[in-house]
């Protein structure tokens, strides 16, 4: 079961959320429904769209900002907004058949990570490797984002 219905503002946004221990550098994703992309989970035949490729209807169309979506997963986890920390060097883009997502990713800034608020929800956290089983396009943004979540 996924967070409440995103408004029409919102549709087109999704969330990976990680927790980094500030100890051990140890890493692990908030998985739910399935998924990895939150709050609903990415279509089975989504594909992660190459940097520097645009659709034409695509530069038309206008990003929605992710502070609103990051309030509503803090909301739908009942954890505090100021736990999440948006990482603005990730940033990608998903086909879809409804027309593209746009893939954020944030990290929960707290000791450990919030296993009782993942649980609420149907969710648990799981490690790179324990997403094998994912689809493409999720095993895909995963890779990206702990490229990125490694650099920092």
């Amino acid at each position: 079961m996924s967070a409440e219905p995103l408004d029409a503002n919102l549709a087109s946004l999704r969330v990976i959320m990680y927790h980094k221990s500030p100890t051990s550098a140890r890493t692990c994703f908030l998985l739910q429904d399935e998924g990895v992309c939150l709050p609903e989970r990415l279509p089975k035949l989504a594909q992660l769209v190459e940097a520097g490729i645009t659709r034409p209807a695509e530069a038309e169309s206008v990003v929605g900002h992710p502070s609103p979506l990051l309030r509503h997963v803090a909301q739908w986890l009942a954890i505090p907004q100021d736990q999440l920390e948006l990482d603005d060097e990730f940033c990608e883009k998903v086909d879809v058949a409804g027309g593209p997502l746009t893939i954020y990713l944030a990290r929960i800034a707290s000791i450990d990570p919030p296993f009782d608020a993942a649980e609420r929800v149907g969710g648990r956290f799981i490690a790179l490797t324990e997403g094998r089983g994912l689809p493409p396009a999720e095993l895909d943004l995963l890779r990206r984002a702990y490229t990125v979540i490694m650099e920092d």
